[in-house]
């Protein structure tokens, strides 16, 4: 089918600021397209381009609408292409003050359609309905209508002259959510039944997923994902994608929210090579050197040298037995997993069910019997050699108990600072002030007597944040977490869980979390995986395993966590 409107590399600048940089796109008569991204991304911008509010030589590039460029049509054909042909409702735009609402959505009907004064108000009220907004409303000015009122009111303009594409800039804003997806979905079936195409301008990716047969995704004016809705939404490729998807509060996860690390970049200053490369957990030198292109992968468009997403972690297949009393115990049993860029992974279970022996093999610790694990492509080896140990020190375990992992002998700065002093590439003054950044970071005194404290000196929440702090000390990629909070109490779990979430966002890290405690677990991951016996009885996201889960170990553990009833904790 032919497209209706089809974008070919455009690009707008405001003087020095680029807000869009080689967007294109194409949409179909009947068809709904997402573009969603965070403010500053270009979606405004995208909106007034395709309604002729944005000419050359702020832009260029090409906007077909059934094949005739906008950008190059004269300003009387492009004043009849808008509205009967092409109509958009801006966040921005605003009503006339001195008119009343009616009036100014009777207007284009009067001078364009040609309808007398009458039917034009007749038909405003169809259109109010049509909007979900009371037709009494219409005899009101712009200042007595609250925000919301005025989004719709707006919307019923620009469906006034039937248009065959209609673009909706955030068209929600100022709506109470269940009023939003009301008029979202009579929209969405508007266009169903009439046959116009619908582009959707928002910040809200999830909302718009439920409408949208495909998502476009802006970043500093690029596209960085395009593809199927329930693709880019559910399964997300990009690292901007997945962290957006992470950060939007919605009543299906239980996790914390998870803001994006680092701030959008400054327009007049876009970072070279990947514009997102300055917040993306796993850049590396060709990220900042070189512009990605805009490649097919896993069934979507996507912006990113290494087709999206990597892999950091993967365990294939890992068996380790131990003899006890001569007999052989099977610790773990053909267990596999993987850890992708930036995410938190919960293994559950019960005691004796291999979690401690399996964050041991993870980190290189104890080698498996049988099996791999790979961390950033190379091999994870208990083994003492020079390539072996580089290896571990990007993958760090924090212990169950910081009374075992911790030296008695030496004091606080001593212990955090040895892995700088083992590398051996700073000086005492740059030690002395990582050392105070590194402490500040993870909630503990970074001056005065502290320093020099011993362990026994120390409650059992300051020695595992000092714990924290070592392992964050050897620049770790990923952290394997083992019952960090299992010695202490609820106060200082807190502490700990917030400061173990926030340091894993803004160094951009991988974590293994591993707990006994599912009410734990929920809050800090993404996915979660439930071991039993050595064996890994269920998978899946965090959300669904903790509220709706399937083997019986799961449920076991989701039965016995801990839950607030009438003012009083007890088990459920």
């Amino acid at each position: 089918m032919t497209s209706l409107l089809d974008v070919q590399d455009l690009r707008v600048s405001y003087g020095d600021v680029a807000a869009l940089r080689g967007v294109s796109l194409s949409l179909r008569r009947g068809e709904c397209l997402a573009v969603a991204g965070e403010s500053g991304s270009g979606k405004s911008t995208l909106a007034m381009s395709l309604a002729g509010l944005v000419r050359p030589p702020q832009a260029s590039g090409r906007i077909l609408l059934h094949g005739e460029d906008i950008l190059r049509v004269t300003s009387k054909r492009l004043q009849a292409l808008r509205w009967s042909t092409v109509a958009v409702a801006l966040q921005s735009a605003a009503f006339n003050p001195v008119a009343t609402v009616g009036a100014q959505i009777a207007e284009p009907l009067r001078v364009r359609a040609g309808l007398s004064g009458r039917q034009a108000k007749k038909r405003a009220g169809e259109l109010a309905v049509d909007v979900l907004l009371e037709p009494a409303l219409l005899d009101r000015h712009p200042h007595q209508l609250s925000g919301g009122e005025r989004r719709r009111a707006l919307l019923a303009m620009a469906l006034s002259l039937e248009p065959e594409l209609v673009v909706l800039d955030e068209p929600t804003a100022g709506l109470d959510p269940a009023t939003g997806r009301a008029l979202m979905d009579h929209v969405r079936q508007l266009a169903q039944e009439r046959g116009f195409a619908l582009l959707l301008m928002s910040h809200d990716l999830i909302d718009v997923a439920r409408l949208a047969e495909r998502i476009l995704l802006l970043y500093a004016g690029e596209i960085m994902e395009a593809g199927a809705a329930d693709l880019v939404a559910g399964e997300p490729a990009h690292p901007y994608t997945w962290a957006l998807v992470n950060a939007q509060p919605v009543m299906s996860s239980t996790k914390d929210l998870r803001p994006i690390r680092g701030l959008p970049p400054d327009p007049r200053a876009v970072p070279s090579g990947c514009p997102y490369h300055p917040r993306c957990t796993q850049a590396e030198d060709i990220c900042r050197d070189q512009r990605p292109r805009l490649l097919e992968s896993r069934n979507r468009q996507v912006l990113c040298h290494f087709g999206g997403l990597k892999t950091l972690l993967s365990a294939s297949d890992v068996e380790k037995s131990f003899s006890r009393r001569g007999h052989r115990v099977r610790a773990l049993r053909g267990v596999s997993l993987v850890v992708r860029e930036g995410e938190s992974v919960g293994i559950i279970g019960p005691s004796g069910s291999g979690k401690s022996t399996l964050a041991r093999i993870l980190t290189g610790h104890l080698a498996p019997d049988t099996g791999e694990v790979v961390l950033e492509g190379s091999t994870v080896s208990a083994s003492w050699r020079r390539q072996p140990r580089m290896t571990r020190r990007r993958i760090q375990l924090i212990m169950q108990d910081p009374w075992d992992a911790l030296s008695p002998r030496l004091g606080v700065a001593d212990l955090v600072s040895e892995p700088w002093v083992i590398e051996g590439n700073s000086s005492d003054d740059e030690r002395r002030t990582q050392l105070a950044e590194l402490l500040q970071s993870v909630g503990l005194p970074s001056e005065g007597g502290f320093l020099q404290a011993r362990t026994d000196q120390l409650s059992g929440g300051q020695l595992q944040r000092v714990a924290l702090a070592r392992a964050l000390a050897a620049d770790p990629k990923l952290l394997v977490a083992d019952e960090p909070t299992s010695m202490l109490d609820a106060s200082e779990q807190a502490r700990m869980l917030v400061v173990l979430r926030d340091r894993q966002v803004e160094m951009g890290l991988g974590l293994v979390l591993i707990s006994h405690d599912i009410a734990v677990v929920r809050k800090v991951t993404d996915r979660i995986i439930v071991l039993e016996a050595g064996l890994v009885v269920e998978e899946g996201p965090a959300n669904l395993v903790s509220t709706s889960p399937r083997s019986p170990t799961a449920q076991r553990l989701v039965a016995e966590a801990p839950t607030l009833s009438t003012g009083l904790v007890a088990s459920s």
